[in-house]
């Protein structure tokens, strides 16, 4: 039995020893008493010997072992059994009466806490200050040695004191992770306005610059544009004694110059 607690307990556990008695044959034995018996019977009560006669190969240990798990038992107890850890259907964090421990401010969690956490923790330093007196005390004689000790009755009490101030710490680790979750909301909602704010801002400086330079190609486009004729050629001085369809270096004749001076003018 140690053996197989201590398998439960293991991280990686292997499969429970009763595994191997899923077989088919048990599992055809286990329908034929059910079909017998009915579905509303207990199979702990009965004697599987006496219905299950006629069958060979019968196991000596209670074929109900073999059936699944009643759902609405553990729906009804809160809780479930796996690899030795008890898991409770719906998650909370257990008091601390049902620990087993012994409760000395309101289980209801609506009920301000307060005083009695303070009652609690002058108890602290009232029976602090005791233990220390006590430890003060000579050694008992041997008259009082069956006598416990008043320093233990001290040492005992603070720890039922100590409990239950951290069990009460324990209880509010839901508001104080509630506080932490809303305090980091905040932080990120600052954070966008914040880097909001920097881009409007980055926006009004574009749009000025951008107004500016509308501004500076108005105030070009308003000038008076500069006319972009060519001037007119002067007139070309020939010689007197030159012959018009001489060809200058460009190819050029002296009759064309002269068709072009016409043009222009």
């Amino acid at each position: 039995m140690d053996d197989e607690e201590t398998e439960l307990r293991n991280p990686f556990p292997s499969p429970p020893s009763h595994y191997a008695r899923y077989t088919n044959h048990n599992l055809k034995l286990l329908s034929l008493l059910r079909e017998r018996l009915g579905p509303d019977a207990d199979l702990y009560a009965i004697n599987q010997y006496e219905v299950l006669s006629d069958q060979t190969d019968l196991p000596d240990w209670p074929l109900a072992q073999l059936e699944k798990p009643r759902v609405d038992w553990i729906l009804e107890e809160g809780h479930y059994t796996v690899f030795g850890d008890t898991w409770f259907i719906k998650e909370k964090i257990p008091s601390l009466a049902e620990l087993g421990g012994h409760q000395l401010y309101p289980a209801d969690p609506s009920v301000d806490r307060r005083p009695a956490l303070r009652s609690v923790l002058r108890s602290i330093l009232v029976t602090y200050s005791k233990l220390l007196s006590a430890l003060l005390l000579p050694p008992p004689t041997a008259s009082s040695a069956h006598v416990e000790p008043e320093w233990k009755r001290h040492l005992e009490w603070i720890n039922v004191l100590a409990q239950n101030i951290m069990a009460a710490a324990n209880d509010l680790r839901p508001v104080q992770a509630r506080g932490n979750l809303e305090l980091m909301m905040r932080r990120q909602v600052e954070l966008r306005r914040e880097e909001t704010k920097t881009i409007h801002s980055k926006c009004d400086a574009l749009e000025a610059q951008l107004a500016e330079l509308r501004l500076a190609s108005q105030g070009v486009t308003s000038q008076p544009a500069a006319s972009s004729a060519p001037p007119r050629p002067a007139p070309v001085a020939t010689p007197a004694k030159v012959h018009t369809g001489r060809l200058n270096s460009n190819g050029v004749s002296i009759h064309d110059v002269l068709s072009w001076a016409e043009e222009m003018s």
